[in-house]
């Protein structure tokens, strides 16, 4: 009788190489998604806000696309059970909700402006709370599933878009100014969206190396 040599397991990442692998994968994925949206934001500039609407929202959904398979190809060898295009979707679909939630103000400013200035700021604060939330939420209700007790998440994914959104900002804002060449423009943003990306990664990465069980 010929047995049959049981077939070694795929190893499992775990730790320093898991960390590692997230960092530099997942900031590459963010940054050549967030590209996209820099490049149409830079030839939207002198668009009306409905106009430029539909062309954001698409630049958002390659992002969050983008973003989603990055992440995914990690966390399929940390977690072999995750279901990576759901995973995908749900990142997508949350950058996108995000980027509404993002161009609500600019888009019905005419109404907002009648608002008086306590109802804008509580409101200002619960679309920011929600815009910040929207990748983590959307990423949890699939990462529950294979990963019990996961539900923190959606604070640190959170905690680090509101990180990587300061340093983009901080970085991008001294730098632009009116009537420079949009090349230059689109430059800016893609330097403080790999900025933005390092930043977010290195959160992300931290949380996830600590909910590995």
């Amino acid at each position: 009788m010929v047995y049959a040599e049981p077939q070694a397991r795929p190893a499992v990442l775990r730790g320093g190489p898991l960390f590692r692998r997230w960092l530099l994968v997942v900031t590459i994925g963010e940054f050549l998604g967030f590209s996209v949206p820099a490049v149409a934001g830079a030839v939207t500039a002198g668009w009306s806000t409905l106009a430029a609407l539909g062309v954001i929202l698409a630049a958002g959904a390659v992002e969050g696309t983008a973003l989603g398979l990055a992440q995914a190809s990690v966390l399929r060898q940390a977690l072999p059970g995750l279901p990576a295009r759901r995973w995908v979707l749900a990142t997508a679909g949350g950058a996108v909700l995000a980027y509404v939630i993002g161009m609500l103000p600019s888009t019905l400013a005419d109404r907002w402006a009648e608002l008086p200035a306590a109802v804008l700021a509580l409101g200002g604060l619960v679309l920011g709370v929600a815009l910040l939330a929207t990748i983590g939420t959307a990423q949890w209700l699939v990462l529950r599933t294979v990963l019990p007790r996961s539900a923190s998440w959606i604070v640190t994914t959170a905690l680090a878009w509101l990180a990587g959104l300061a340093v983009f900002l901080v970085f991008t804002m001294p730098l632009w100014h009116p009537g420079q060449p949009i090349v230059l423009v689109a430059a800016i943003g893609a330097a403080g969206g790999l900025l933005m990306a390092a930043v977010t990664s290195a959160v992300t990465g931290v949380a996830l190396r600590r909910l590995m069980p």
